[in-house]
C-alpha cells in the first residue's frame, strides 16, 4: 500500500488544523493505521492509532484530549484532526499502516509509510 499525507502547515497556538493521509489500493480496511511525528532532533513517535474498522482508537498521553484520530475505509482515508495544537506539536507527521498489528500502542511494526507532512505551530 502507498500513503500519502497531507494538510500540515502553519497553524497558530490554540487553533485547529486537520491532516489527511491517503492510501492506494483495495485493501485499506485490513490496515491499522497509525499517526507518527518527529521534532528536530528527537526520535520519531508513534501519537495516535486506530483499528480496522475505527472501533478502537490509542493516543499517547501528549495528544490526548485534543488530538483525534478518525477513518473513512470507503474513502482509503485516515484523519488527524489537531486541535488547541501547542508549539511543541511542531514537527514532521507522518502516517503508517500494517496489517498484522494486534495491540494499538505498538510502535514498532508498522510496515508503510507516508512522506511526511510538516506542521508548524506558532506561539
Amino acid at each position: 500500500v502507498q500513503l500519502q499525507a497531507f494538510g500540515g502547515g502553519l497553524v497558530q497556538a490554540g487553533g485547529s488544523l486537520r491532516l489527511s493521509c491517503t492510501a492506494s489500493g483495495r485493501t485499506f480496511s485490513r490496515y491499522v493505521m497509525g499517526w507518527f511525528r518527529q521534532a528536530p532532533g528527537k526520535e520519531r513517535d508513534l501519537i495516535t492509532a486506530i483499528s480496522r474498522n475505527g472501533g478502537r482508537t490509542h493516543y499517547a498521553d501528549s495528544v490526548k484530549g485534543r488530538f483525534t484520530i478518525s477513518r473513512d475505509n470507503a474513502k482509503n482515508t485516515v484523519y488527524l484532526q489537531m486541535n488547541s495544537p501547542k508549539p511543541e506539536d511542531t514537527a514532521v507527521y507522518f502516517c503508517a499502516a500494517d496489517l498484522s498489528i494486534v495491540v494499538l500502542s505498538t510502535t514498532s511494526s508498522y510496515e508503510y509509510w507516508g512522506q511526511g507532512t510538516l506542521v508548524t505551530v506558532s506561539s
